[in-house]
């Protein structure tokens, strides 16, 4: 390993000991997310730190390879009303670069509850979370081929992208409904319908 590499892997062990720290974190996998929407911090600047498009979290331009790390990393992350995403303790706040969203939507499992349809994601750093009220799904359809994004509400204002693969499978759950007088192509979880798209403008991709 280079040198530059390892003076950047120790220099993330150092903050995650900070964050680990500050936060309160004795390492208690049960334990949530700590309360960063509470914290109040002074802004201490920016860091060398990219969440890439993939979910691969970067640190002084080294991937972060160590798992622990990084879910550490992800329990503090916090994006305020100005549109940034910041690493926040309750003695300083740091802005880091998210290049799409902070996180990426793995796995999915579609079950049911109450007879309703309920869909269930886990993301890459861990978090289980419940389509629904609380967990909307939005879609975004970006680019010139005209792709479609679905993104999952995590927590505070952070959001999970749905992998490609993961995309397929929600796809695969989709119904025409009518909304508003509209026919609506949509996705129903946890009581709640999140419309995709016009039902004839997915018929125009599909062909």
């Amino acid at each position: 390993m280079a040198a530059d590499d390892i003076k950047a892997t120790t220099d993330a062990a150092g903050l995650a000991a900070l964050i680990s720290r500050a936060a309160g974190d004795a390492g208690d996998k049960k334990r949530g997310p700590p309360p960063v929407e509470k914290w109040n911090p002074p802004f201490c600047g920016d860091i060398d730190m990219e969440i890439r498009a993939d979910g691969t979290w970067f640190y002084m331009g080294t991937p972060i390879g160590r798992a622990p790390l990084v879910r550490l990393f992800s329990t503090v992350l916090r994006k305020d009303e100005d549109g940034k995403t910041y690493l926040v303790t309750p003695v300083e706040k740091v802005g880091v670069r998210v290049v799409d969203a902070p996180f990426i939507a793995t796995e999915m499992n579609a079950g049911e509850q109450a007879g309703e349809p309920l869909l269930t994601f886990r993301t890459n750093v861990g978090d289980v979370i419940e389509a629904g009220a609380d967990h909307p799904l939005r879609f975004v359809i970006q680019g010139e081929n005209s792709e479609l994004k679905p993104y999952l509400h995590v927590r505070g204002r952070l959001e999970a992208l749905v992998s490609r693969a993961v995309m397929y499978e929600l796809v695969e759950r989709g119904e025409t409904l009518d909304i508003d007088g509209i026919r609506m192509f949509c996705l129903r979880s946890g009581g709640r319908t999140f419309p995709v798209m016009p039902a004839d403008e997915l018929d125009a991709l599909s062909r």
